[in-house]
C-alpha cells in the first residue's frame, strides 16, 4: 500500500494522518497489553504479583540507625589571667585581650601558663 502524498490534497493528508494516529495508538495499547502479560508471567515464575515489584508497592522499612550524640568535651584553660586569675584561656581561638595587653606589656606567655 502505497500513496503518493505529493499528489494529496491537505484534507486527504489530515485524513491519512488521523487513520495513522489512531492505528498508532491502537498498536502501542496491544503492545501494553502484551508486555503487561509477559511480564506477569516473569514475575510469577519468581513467586510474586506484578503488583508486589511496581514501583508503587510500598518498599520495605528498612531499619533506621539512631544517631549518637557526640558531647563536647570543653577544655582546660592553660593560661590565667595574673591581675584576674578567675579569667582564664585555652589557648585555643582569639586571644583574649587581657592576654593580647599582657604580652604586648612585655610579660612572658609561659608565665601565665597555669
Amino acid at each position: 500500500m502505497s500513496f503518493d502524498l505529493k499528489s494529496m490534497t491537505r484534507k486527504e493528508l489530515e485524513k491519512h494522518l488521523k487513520d495513522v494516529k489512531k492505528a498508532l495508538a491502537s498498536a502501542q495499547a496491544r503492545d501494553r497489553r502484551e508486555a503487561k502479560k509477559a511480564a506477569e508471567k516473569a514475575a510469577a515464575e519468581f513467586g510474586f504479583s506484578l503488583d508486589e515489584l511496581s514501583e508503587n508497592a510500598p518498599a520495605p522499612r528498612k531499619a533506621v540507625k539512631s544517631k549518637v550524640k557526640k558531647t563536647k568535651v570543653k577544655s582546660k584553660p592553660m593560661y590565667a589571667n595574673p591581675a584576674d586569675p578567675d579569667q582564664t584561656w585555652t589557648g585555643k581561638g582569639r586571644q583574649p585581650n587581657w592576654f593580647r595587653e599582657a604580652v604586648a606589656n612585655g610579660t612572658n606567655p609561659d608565665a601565665m601558663k597555669i
